[in-house]
């Protein structure tokens, strides 16, 4: 009989220690599912733990709640794999959470350090979101976090990239921070990268050789940084690397600068490189570039209109001096140095063409300009005509070249001598 009852009471406490586990309770502010192993618990204001929660479980959610502090209140959920506690009011990572996490995500906290001891002891965790915090500093401890492929430390307060990250990492998210160095040896290891984001960062520049062990990147973003595309001492490592890296790099640095390429770009053919005028043209933009910066001269450009002698219609529709507005000349860069073959040679306002007085040998100036003018119905008929009689003048002081009006006297002498023929023929 005495035997019946102990043999009944092991029975009873055995019930009364696993019937829970087995059977599963649900608290009743949360939701559960897969018997009772999945809890969603967020949104609810909470601010300590709900009862009932076994011990089993493999999903946690406690997600938009009031909670503060969940230090050492998780370590005996020994099967979790999933574990959510973003958007609460805690300010660090819980200790001793258990080593059977997979994923655990913390985002938009009041977590400012993140501790060697949060992460030193888990082996089997694959993603780490910590993002949306004030993190300022990110300590991560030499071959720990073995199994880690996403890191995501976006949109907190880092001034320096994390060292000792784990070398099988994947993706890594350092966006939205205060970063302006890479410390030496702080990629060396990442050789399985394919993802990095540096965007809206302070980086000005980045340290020689930080991304050549990068072999397998696939992906890094560096558009809103401060780079200093000024710097030749410090900016082209990063240009080069740009250039040639397999990587697909969204806003790489200084790509609105003409001169961030290595060498001085080439002006660019066009389809008015075929007129002699151009060429004549480009001809003495290269010599002017040559010798430095100075004003262009009609002595200059003399035998480039002697290349190609217009009537005045026929000056106007030559498209080399006047391109329409329908396909305007591509823009040159901004500098002292023009790309030649977008110049044009218009005349300043209503400026005559006629020798100077003072001097034969004075150059007449033209002004360089690009696109189409605003007075074009109001310049003279005869611009080539004009300016082959500006050639025409000798250079030196003592040379005369009759011109047609010194030649209107002898045809005057002419006019009697016919006038008698006619009327001895008559």
């Amino acid at each position: 009989m005495e035997y019946q009852i102990l043999n009944a009471s092991t029975c009873l406490l055995v019930l009364l220690v696993f019937i829970p586990t087995g059977l599963g309770i649900c608290p009743s502010s949360c939701k559960c599912s897969g018997n009772d192993r999945n809890v969603d618990c967020s949104g609810r204001n909470l601010t300590v733990l709900p009862q009932g929660l076994q011990d089993n479980l493999t999903y946690l959610n406690l997600s938009f709640n009031q909670f503060v502090d969940l230090d050492h209140q998780l370590t005996r959920f020994t099967n979790l794999r999933t574990l959510d506690i973003s958007n609460n009011w805690l300010k660090n990572v819980p200790a001793h959470l258990p080593k059977s996490l997979w994923e655990l995500y913390a985002t938009n906290n009041n977590i400012k350090v993140l501790q060697k001891l949060d992460t030193a002891y888990q082996w089997n965790l694959r993603v780490l979101d910590v993002s949306r915090n004030m993190v300022e500093r990110a300590v991560l401890i030499n071959n720990t976090l073995s199994s880690l492929k996403f890191l995501n430390l976006s949109s907190n307060k880092l001034w320096t990239v994390p060292t000792n990250m784990p070398y099988n990492i994947e993706t890594v998210d350092l966006s939205n921070n205060f970063l302006s160095q890479i410390l030496p040896g702080t990629l060396v290891r990442l050789q399985h990268l394919t993802s990095l984001y540096l965007h809206n960062n302070k980086f000005s520049y980045i340290p020689d050789k930080a991304f050549d062990q990068l072999s397998q990147l696939q992906v890094i973003t560096l558009y809103n940084n401060p780079w200093s595309c000024s710097d030749n001492q410090t900016i082209p490592y990063v240009l080069q690397w740009v250039q040639s890296t397999a990587a697909r790099v969204l806003g790489a640095p200084c790509a609105e600068q003409p001169w961030a390429s290595p060498g001085p770009a080439p002006a660019q053919p066009t389809a008015l490189d075929s007129s002699p005028i151009i060429k004549g043209t480009k001809a003495a933009d290269g010599e002017a570039s040559a010798a430095g910066p100075e004003p262009t001269r009609a002595t200059k450009t003399h035998k480039q209109f002697k290349a190609k002698e217009a009537s005045p219609l026929g000056t106007q529709r030559q498209p080399a001096l006047f391109p329409g507005t329908e396909r305007p000349p591509p823009r040159s860069p901004a500098g002292p140095q023009e790309a030649a073959a977008t110049r044009t040679i218009l005349l300043q306002g209503n400026a005559s063409l006629a020798p100077a007085t003072a001097s034969s040998t004075t150059p007449m100036t033209l002004s360089i300009t690009s696109g189409m003018p605003t007075n074009f119905s109001k310049l003279p008929q005869s611009t080539t005509a004009t300016l082959r009689k500006e050639e025409a003048t000798p250079s030196a002081p003592d040379a005369r070249v009759p011109s047609r009006g010194s030649r209107w006297p002898v045809g005057l002498l002419w006019l009697p001598l016919l006038h008698a023929l006619a009327g001895a023929v008559h």
